[in-house]
């Protein structure tokens, strides 16, 4: 069954401000681009194991930066319409694609984490105590 709303809202919260979505206290990211094995509060194993799993969250990704190239792309056409400047949208869509997927890679891992939980809630062989989450956190 699918927790609506009020569970979903807050699961996706929780993953916006980069904390685990299952407890909402873990940081998932020992950086920018290193998610950490498991949640050090709750234990949540972060990769959930299943084939193709990754997929999952590099589709966000992509799909994240190709909504935000489209949004500054229409807007700077509107914005500057009848005479766009074609060459800056060109040159600066290319460093905008670029950059946006590493901008948006720790969302995009949090976010699919979130959005795989409201289908497939954690269960207790994903979670670890919180005696044992000291040492395999990292």
């Amino acid at each position: 069954m699918i927790r609506f709303i009020p569970g979903t809202l807050r699961l996706f919260g929780r993953a916006l401000r980069l904390r685990c979505p299952n407890c909402g206290e873990g940081k998932m990211f020992s950086s920018w681009l290193r998610m950490r094995a498991r949640c050090p509060v709750c234990g949540l194993k972060l990769e959930r194991g299943e084939e193709g799993y990754q997929v999952g969250s590099y589709m966000f990704n992509i799909v994240a930066a190709e909504l935000a190239f489209a949004a500054v792309f229409l807007a700077i056409v509107a914005a500057t319409w009848p005479t766009p400047p074609w060459k800056l949208l060109e040159y600066g869509g290319i460093v905008m694609m670029v950059i946006a997927p590493l901008v948006f890679f720790p969302f995009s891992k949090t976010l699919f984490l979130a959005f795989d939980l409201v289908f497939r809630p954690a269960t207790r062989d994903e979670l670890l105590p919180a005696a044992s989450n000291s040492r395999n956190a990292h």
